[in-house]
C-alpha cells in the first residue's frame, strides 16, 4: 500500500464536478477553433474517424495514467512525481516530468491568454455590428487592425489573465469548482444554440455529410489526427494531473476518464456541426485554415439573418472554452507555490498570473512591434516569432514528451500492484489499458514526436 496522502488544497465535491472541471480543461480553443479547420483541411469524415480512433488508443490511456498519478500523489505535479518515484524506489530524476508539465502549462497560458483576448474583443465588435455587410477584405482589415495594435492586445490579455487569477485565487471548491459548475453547462448550452441555428441554414446535411462521410486521407493527415487527439485532452501539461489530485479515492478513474474523453469529443463534433453548415451556406471554404474563426466566419455572421446575435453567442462560447482551460493551466504552478513556499492561494495566483502576463507580452508584440524579430534553431524551425517559438516548443516537443513519459512511468516504472490498486477496475479493462499504455500509446506518441521535429 502506498503512503496515504491528503491534498492540502481540498478535493472535488463529487465525481460530476471533477468531470466538468477536467472536461473544461480539455475543451478549449483546440475543440472549437482548431478541430473544425483541421478536419476541413484533411479529408472531413475519414479524418474524423481516425481522430476518434486516436482518442481511444492514445488520448484515453494517457489520460487514465495521468489522473492515476495525480490522485496517488495528491500534490502538485512536481511534488507528485517526487513522491511517486520515492514510493516506487525509483530514480528521483522523474521529478523533472512534473517540472516539464508545469512549465508547459505556464508557457501555453502565456500565449493562450492573448488568443482568448482576440475572442473577447470579437464579442464586442460583433455586438457593435462591425461585421454587417462586410467583405472578405474588410474582415481581414479588422483582424489586422486588432493584432497590429499592441495596446489593444495588451488590454484584452490583461483582462483575461485577471479573470483567470480571480477564479484560481478562490481555491478548489470556492473558485475552480464553482466556475466550472456554471461555465460548462453554459458552454454546452451556447454550442447547442449554434447547432440549432445551423439546422436552419438549409445546409445542415451538407455540413453533416462533410463531417462524417469518407474522404481522401493522407499520411500527414493521420499524424495530424494523432497529434490533435493527444493535445485536445490537455495531456502532458500538468493540468489533468493536478485535477486528478483533488479526486476522491472512492471514484473510478477509468469511468471518469471515459466520460471526459466522450464529452471532449462531443464538443469537437458539435463545433463542426455548428460551423460547417454556416460555412457552406455562405459559400465559404471549409479548409480555410486557422483564419476560419476570426477571418472567415465573421463574413458569414455579417451576411446572415440574425448574424449579430449568432456571432455574439459564438465568440462568447469561445471565451468560456478558453477560460475553463486557462484555469487548469495556471493551477499546477499555483499549487506548487502553496505547497512549497507556504504562499496563500491569493498570493500564489497573483504571482503566477503576473509572471504569465509578463511572458505573454512576447506574444502580444509578436504580431506587431516584434513581428520582424525571429528565431531559428537548426533542424527544428526557421524564422519563428516569439509566439511561433512558444507554440512549437510546447505543442510539438514538451507535450508529446510529457505524454510519453507519463505512459512510460505508469506502465514501466510503477509496480503493477500499484497501478492495479489505484485504478481498481475489472481485470479485462485493466489489462487492455496496460497493454495500450505499455506498447501502443508510447509508439504512437514517438511517431508524432519524430514527425513534429522532422526526423521522419
Amino acid at each position: 500500500m502506498a503512503e496515504q496522502r491528503t491534498s492540502i488544497h481540498g478535493q472535488w465535491t463529487n465525481r460530476t464536478v471533477f468531470i466538468l472541471a477536467a472536461t473544461g480543461s480539455a475543451v478549449g480553443l483546440g475543440n472549437i477553433w482548431k478541430f473544425p479547420y483541421i478536419a476541413g483541411e484533411n479529408g472531413g469524415g475519414t479524418f474524423v474517424l481516425i481522430y476518434l480512433l486516436c482518442i481511444g488508443l492514445i488520448g484515453l490511456p494517457i489520460m487514465i495514467a495521468e489522473i492515476m498519478l495525480g490522485r496517488r500523489g495528491k500534490q502538485s505535479p512536481i511534488n507528485t512525481m517526487k513522491a511517486l518515484a520515492r514510493d516506487e524506489h525509483r530514480n528521483p530524476g522523474w521529478v523533472w516530468l512534473g517540472w516539464m508539465g508545469v512549465l508547459a502549462g505556464f508557457l501555453i497560458l502565456s500565449y493562450y491568454s492573448v488568443i482568448a483576448g482576440w475572442a473577447m474583443s470579437y464579442i464586442f465588435r460583433t455586438a457593435g455590428g462591425i461585421f454587417q455587410g462586410v467583405t472578405a477584405d474588410g474582415v481581414n482589415s479588422i483582424f489586422t487592425d486588432l493584432v497590429s495594435d499592441p495596446e489593444r492586445l495588451l488590454a484584452w490579455h490583461t483582462i483575461f489573465m485577471v479573470m483567470t487569477m480571480a477564479v484560481v485565487a478562490r481555491g478548489v471548491k470556492n473558485g475552480i469548482e464553482k466556475a466550472v459548475t456554471y461555465l460548462m453547462p453554459l458552454l454546452f448550452g451556447l454550442l447547442i444554440i449554434i447547432v440549432i441555428y445551423a439546422m436552419t441554414t438549409g445546409h445542415f446535411m451538407e455540413g453533416i455529410d462533410f463531417l462524417f462521410s469518407p474522404g481522401e486521407i493522407t499520411g500527414k493527415a493521420i499524424l495530424i489526427a494523432m497529434g490533435h487527439a493527444f493535445f485536445t485532452l490537455s495531456l502532458g501539461m500538468g493540468a489533468i494531473m493536478v485535477y486528478g489530485s483533488y479526486l476522491s479515492d472512492e471514484h473510478s478513474i477509468v469511468q471518469a476518464s471515459i466520460m471526459i474523453a466522450l464529452a471532449d469529443t462531443v464538443v469537437a463534433l458539435l463545433a463542426g456541426m455548428a460551423i460547417f453548415p454556416i460555412v457552406f451556406a455562405n459559400g465559404l471554404e471549409p479548409g480555410a485554415g486557422p483564419g476560419l474563426i476570426f477571418q472567415t466566419l465573421p463574413i458569414a455572421f455579417g451576411h446572415m439573418q440574425g448574424g449579430t446575435l449568432v456571432g455574439v453567442v459564438f465568440f462568447t462560447l469561445l471565451v468560456f472554452a478558453a477560460w475553463t482551460s486557462a484555469i487548469s493551466l495556471i493551477e499546477p504552478a499555483v499549487a506548487y507555490l502553496v505547497e512549497n513556499l507556504g504562499y496563500s492561494r491569493i498570493y500564489a495566483a497573483v504571482t503566477i498570473g503576473m509572471l504569465t502576463w509578463f511572458v505573454g507580452l512576447g506574444t502580444v508584440f509578436s504580431f506587431n512591434v516584434w513581428k520582424d524579430k525571429t528565431l531559428s534553431i537548426p533542424y527544428l524551425f526557421d524564422n519563428f516569432t516569439f509566439f511561433d517559438t512558444l507554440d512549437y516548443l510546447t505543442a510539438n516537443i514538451m507535450l508529446p514528451l510529457g505524454g510519453l513519459f507519463i505512459a512510460l512511468f505508469a506502465a514501466w516504472v510503477m509496480r503493477k500492484e500499484s497501478t492495479r490498486e489505484e485504478l481498481a477496475t475489472d481485470p479485462l479493462m485493466y489489462n487492455i489499458w496496460r497493454f495500450l499504455v505499455q506498447f501502443v500509446t508510447p509508439l504512437a506518441v514517438i511517431v508524432v514526436f519524430l514527425k513534429a521535429v522532422g526526423a521522419i
